[in-house]
């Protein structure tokens, strides 16, 4: 498998911005693409975006999308989401996972390997 660690999270204010990590390591062959998700209270896991490492293919909930961006660093095996414009509707704790097989997926039961999560609360 491969193993995730995320960072990044925090408190911010309505309209402020966060940048989110996700650096990867174990088995290459497996990191085809990253993907974050995110859970609120409450709520069932969802995604947010995701992006391919060979050629950056990107791809969003359209709840995020002009907010949110994705983008790696090959080199250093990360992933970042930067999030712009919170609202207090993005308060969740968010996750990274990479998928079981190479393919472009939104669904979390594509996905086997998993960070620990780091928690963004956005206050109103």
């Amino acid at each position: 498998q491969v193993q995730l660690v995320e960072s990044g999270g925090g408190l911010v204010q309505a309209g402020g911005s966060l940048r989110l990590s996700c650096a990867a390591s174990g088995r290459t062959f497996r990191r085809y693409a990253m993907g974050w998700f995110r859970q609120g209270p409450g709520r069932e896991r969802e995604f947010v975006a995701g992006i391919t490492w060979r050629d950056g293919y990107t791809y969003y909930a359209d709840s995020v999308k002009g907010r949110f961006t994705i983008f790696r660093d090959n080199a250093k095996s990360t992933a970042y989401l930067q999030m712009n414009s919170l609202k207090p509707d993005d308060t969740a704790v968010y996750y990274c996972a990479a998928p079981r097989i190479p393919v472009v997926t939104t669904t979390p039961t594509d996905f086997d390997s998993w960070g620990q999560g780091t928690q963004v609360t956005v206050s109103s």
